[in-house]
């Protein structure tokens, strides 16, 4: 029988390539379904019937930090974490699940991971048991992954390069990035665009969260480039960017509108 499995990811492009990846595993995982944030994962643990062989949860949702699934439904599954971010004591992440992954995932990383779980889970069917998933570690998690590292912890340039010369932009003369057309832009605040070879996953792990927000999946900006801010419909946020943003709407997320005023307002 495949491994069944449940993908939590609130990046469409990263879940699809996490699935396209389990389904080139020699012995192919089925992925049951996918969700975005913490709400939606828990809406989806409690309706998958029986638990799933797995569960491959990013650590960063669009409604925060993915430990708290853990304090709002019971999970009956081993968990493999895929995280974007190193610094977060991933060792200890290991106490509690089957194994981690750093974006961008490698496929012989997933090879590696499936088949330590196959080799975790009993031969013949019978309940699984709950993992020994210890509330104390994960709080100390949370809390850790709240505090404000240091500086270094964080990029304070980037190299960008312009016709057959290399040019560094301090984060300091960054206005916001967007993705358009598979390509990420850095956008600086005298108006000039460079493409820089990152995803937008990768940047907002490199970027200090105190300066910068992933209003959406194609914009994360700083805040002293947001000019405006707007009530959209559905209680969405609009926001106004500055330099004017190649998109006429840069809307807020709705699962992010609460993080995002939490943001502004510290």
């Amino acid at each position: 029988m495949p491994l069944r499995a449940l993908l939590v990811e609130d990046e469409p492009l990263a879940a699809r390539r996490l699935a396209d990846l389990l389904a080139r595993q020699p012995e192919p995982v089925q992925v049951l379904g996918t969700a975005e944030s913490v709400t939606q994962a828990v809406a989806l643990l409690q309706s998958t019937q029986p638990a799933p062989d797995v569960l491959f949860l990013d650590i960063h949702l669009a409604d925060g930090l993915s430990f708290e699934l853990f304090e709002r439904t019971e999970v009956r599954c081993p968990v493999i974490f895929t995280t974007a971010y190193d610094q977060y004591a991933l060792q200890a992440f290991k106490v509690n699940s089957v194994d981690y992954l750093l974006k961008p995932i490698d496929e012989e990383e997933l090879a590696a991971a499936v088949r330590k779980l196959r080799e975790r889970l009993p031969t013949a069917p019978q309940p699984a048991p709950a993992p020994a998933f210890d509330p104390a570690l994960l709080a100390q998690l949370v809390q850790q992954m709240q505090q404000t590292p240091s500086a270094a912890s964080y990029k304070s340039q980037f190299v960008v390069r312009v016709g057959e010369h290399l040019k560094v932009v301090p984060v300091e003369q960054i206005a916001y990035f967007f993705s358009l057309e598979k390509a990420t832009f850095l956008q600086t605040t005298e108006g000039r665009k460079f493409v820089v070879d990152y995803t937008m996953d990768q940047l907002e792990g490199l970027l200090d969260p105190r300066r910068f927000f992933r209003l959406n999946r194609a914009y994360l900006a700083q805040q002293a480039a947001i000019q405006d801010i707007i009530h959209y419909t559905n209680s969405r946020l609009q926001t106004v960017l500055k330099p004017t943003a190649p998109d006429a709407q840069v809307l807020v997320s709705r699962e992010k509108v609460n993080v995002f005023k939490n943001w502004l307002d510290r």
